[in-house]
């Protein structure tokens, strides 16, 4: 993955309307956002469009990008993230029926976004924090943010009231926060 810093000036040329830029961002970036989508969409066809209308809103969008709340490949990852699940709920589908593997391997460096990023001290901090919740509030947090998942999917996956899973996932992201911040 590309420097930080390199990401952050690619992405101001970019509002800049810098094309050259713009497809460096590509190069850099493009694995890594196919292959989150590809974890959340599981078709690499949906998953090459969704790439592409990734691009466009990040080109769009360039100028909104501030580096004061989050690193590029955050911003980055998030548009991702927000545009796969729109396009999931645009779209009917069978409920997901694969089992998710123990939660120590989505952090691996094959497991996908997660990448390399393991080896970083945010990361190292992260998943100590993990390490911290309550079992149902880690998976819930991991299927959400890692796979994609709606709340009526987490309810019907882990067999919970919809209510119940969604203070999981509350609760979970706030003690997460928390413990970062200490």
């Amino acid at each position: 993955m590309a420097d930080p810093e390199v990401l952050q000036h690619l992405l101001f040329q970019c509002a800049r309307e810098d094309r050259n830029a713009f497809s460096r961002l590509y190069q850099l970036t493009s694995p890594k956002l196919f292959s989150f989508l590809l974890r959340i969409l599981k078709k690499p066809d949906l998953a090459e469009d969704a790439l592409q209308e990734v691009f466009l809103k990040i080109w769009h969008r360039a100028a909104d990008y501030r580096p004061d709340r989050g690193a590029p490949i955050n911003w980055l990852m998030r548009i991702t993230r927000n545009h796969a699940l729109d396009r999931l709920r645009r779209t009917a589908r069978e409920p997901r029926t694969e089992e998710p593997p123990e939660w120590e391997e989505w952090l691996s460096p094959d497991a996908g976004p997660v990448d390399q990023a393991s080896t970083s001290a945010d990361m190292t901090r992260f998943v100590e924090c993990l390490d911290e919740l309550q079992e149902e509030q880690r998976k819930s947090l991991l299927l959400a943010y890692y796979y994609g998942y709606t709340h009526d999917e987490l309810a019907d996956t882990m067999k919970a009231p919809l209510g119940t899973v969604k203070s999981w996932v509350r609760r979970g992201l706030q003690r997460v926060k928390a413990c970062i911040e200490q």
